[in-house]
């Protein structure tokens, strides 16, 4: 079950385009890592950071990119909204963070290759849930619930 403020339920589409907008950031910080360096990258990282931090607490709620896929985008990009367990999102939002915050810790100790490799990682895994529907978090969420890491009232509608 989802902590913070995260919602049992959520749009598997908002998360989606949330992603897209995840790899328009990235993308973008990978290009200032490798050409400008120093203070924008470290400022664009942060914003990630930042970004996933509060979808990992709240979901979309407090989130730029998460209310601009839920109020707009979801529905222009893929219709009906289609409503999925909020726990494996919740947990796929964790692993961003992770990520995030490692490409940070590079970007601040000035290893801007290794800022863009990480962040290249982030953008592989944001691409399949954004382009594929495929979320890499969600299946980690499914196979530890699988292998008793996870109990498996965690979210009801993911055990298998």
């Amino acid at each position: 079950m989802p902590f913070g403020e995260f919602p049992e339920r959520v749009n598997e589409h908002a998360a989606r385009t949330t992603a897209m907008l995840v790899i328009a950031l990235a993308v973008v910080t990978i290009a200032c890592a490798l050409s400008i360096q120093g203070g924008v990258t470290i400022a664009l990282n942060l914003l990630l950071v930042v970004g996933f931090a509060l979808r990992l607490w709240a979901g979309p709620k407090y989130s730029l990119f998460g209310q601009l896929s839920v109020r707009y985008l979801a529905r222009a990009a893929f219709g009906e909204p289609r409503i999925v367990s909020g726990a494996p999102k919740q947990f796929a939002q964790g692993i961003g963070l992770v990520f995030s915050v490692v490409a940070l810790l590079f970007s601040v100790s000035g290893l801007f290759v290794a800022t863009s490799v990480t962040l290249i990682l982030l953008v592989a895994a944001a691409s399949a849930e954004a382009f594929l529907g495929f979320c890499a978090g969600c299946w980690i969420y499914r196979h530890a619930q699988r292998a008793g890491i996870l109990p498996p009232d965690a979210c009801e509608t993911c055990a298998i």
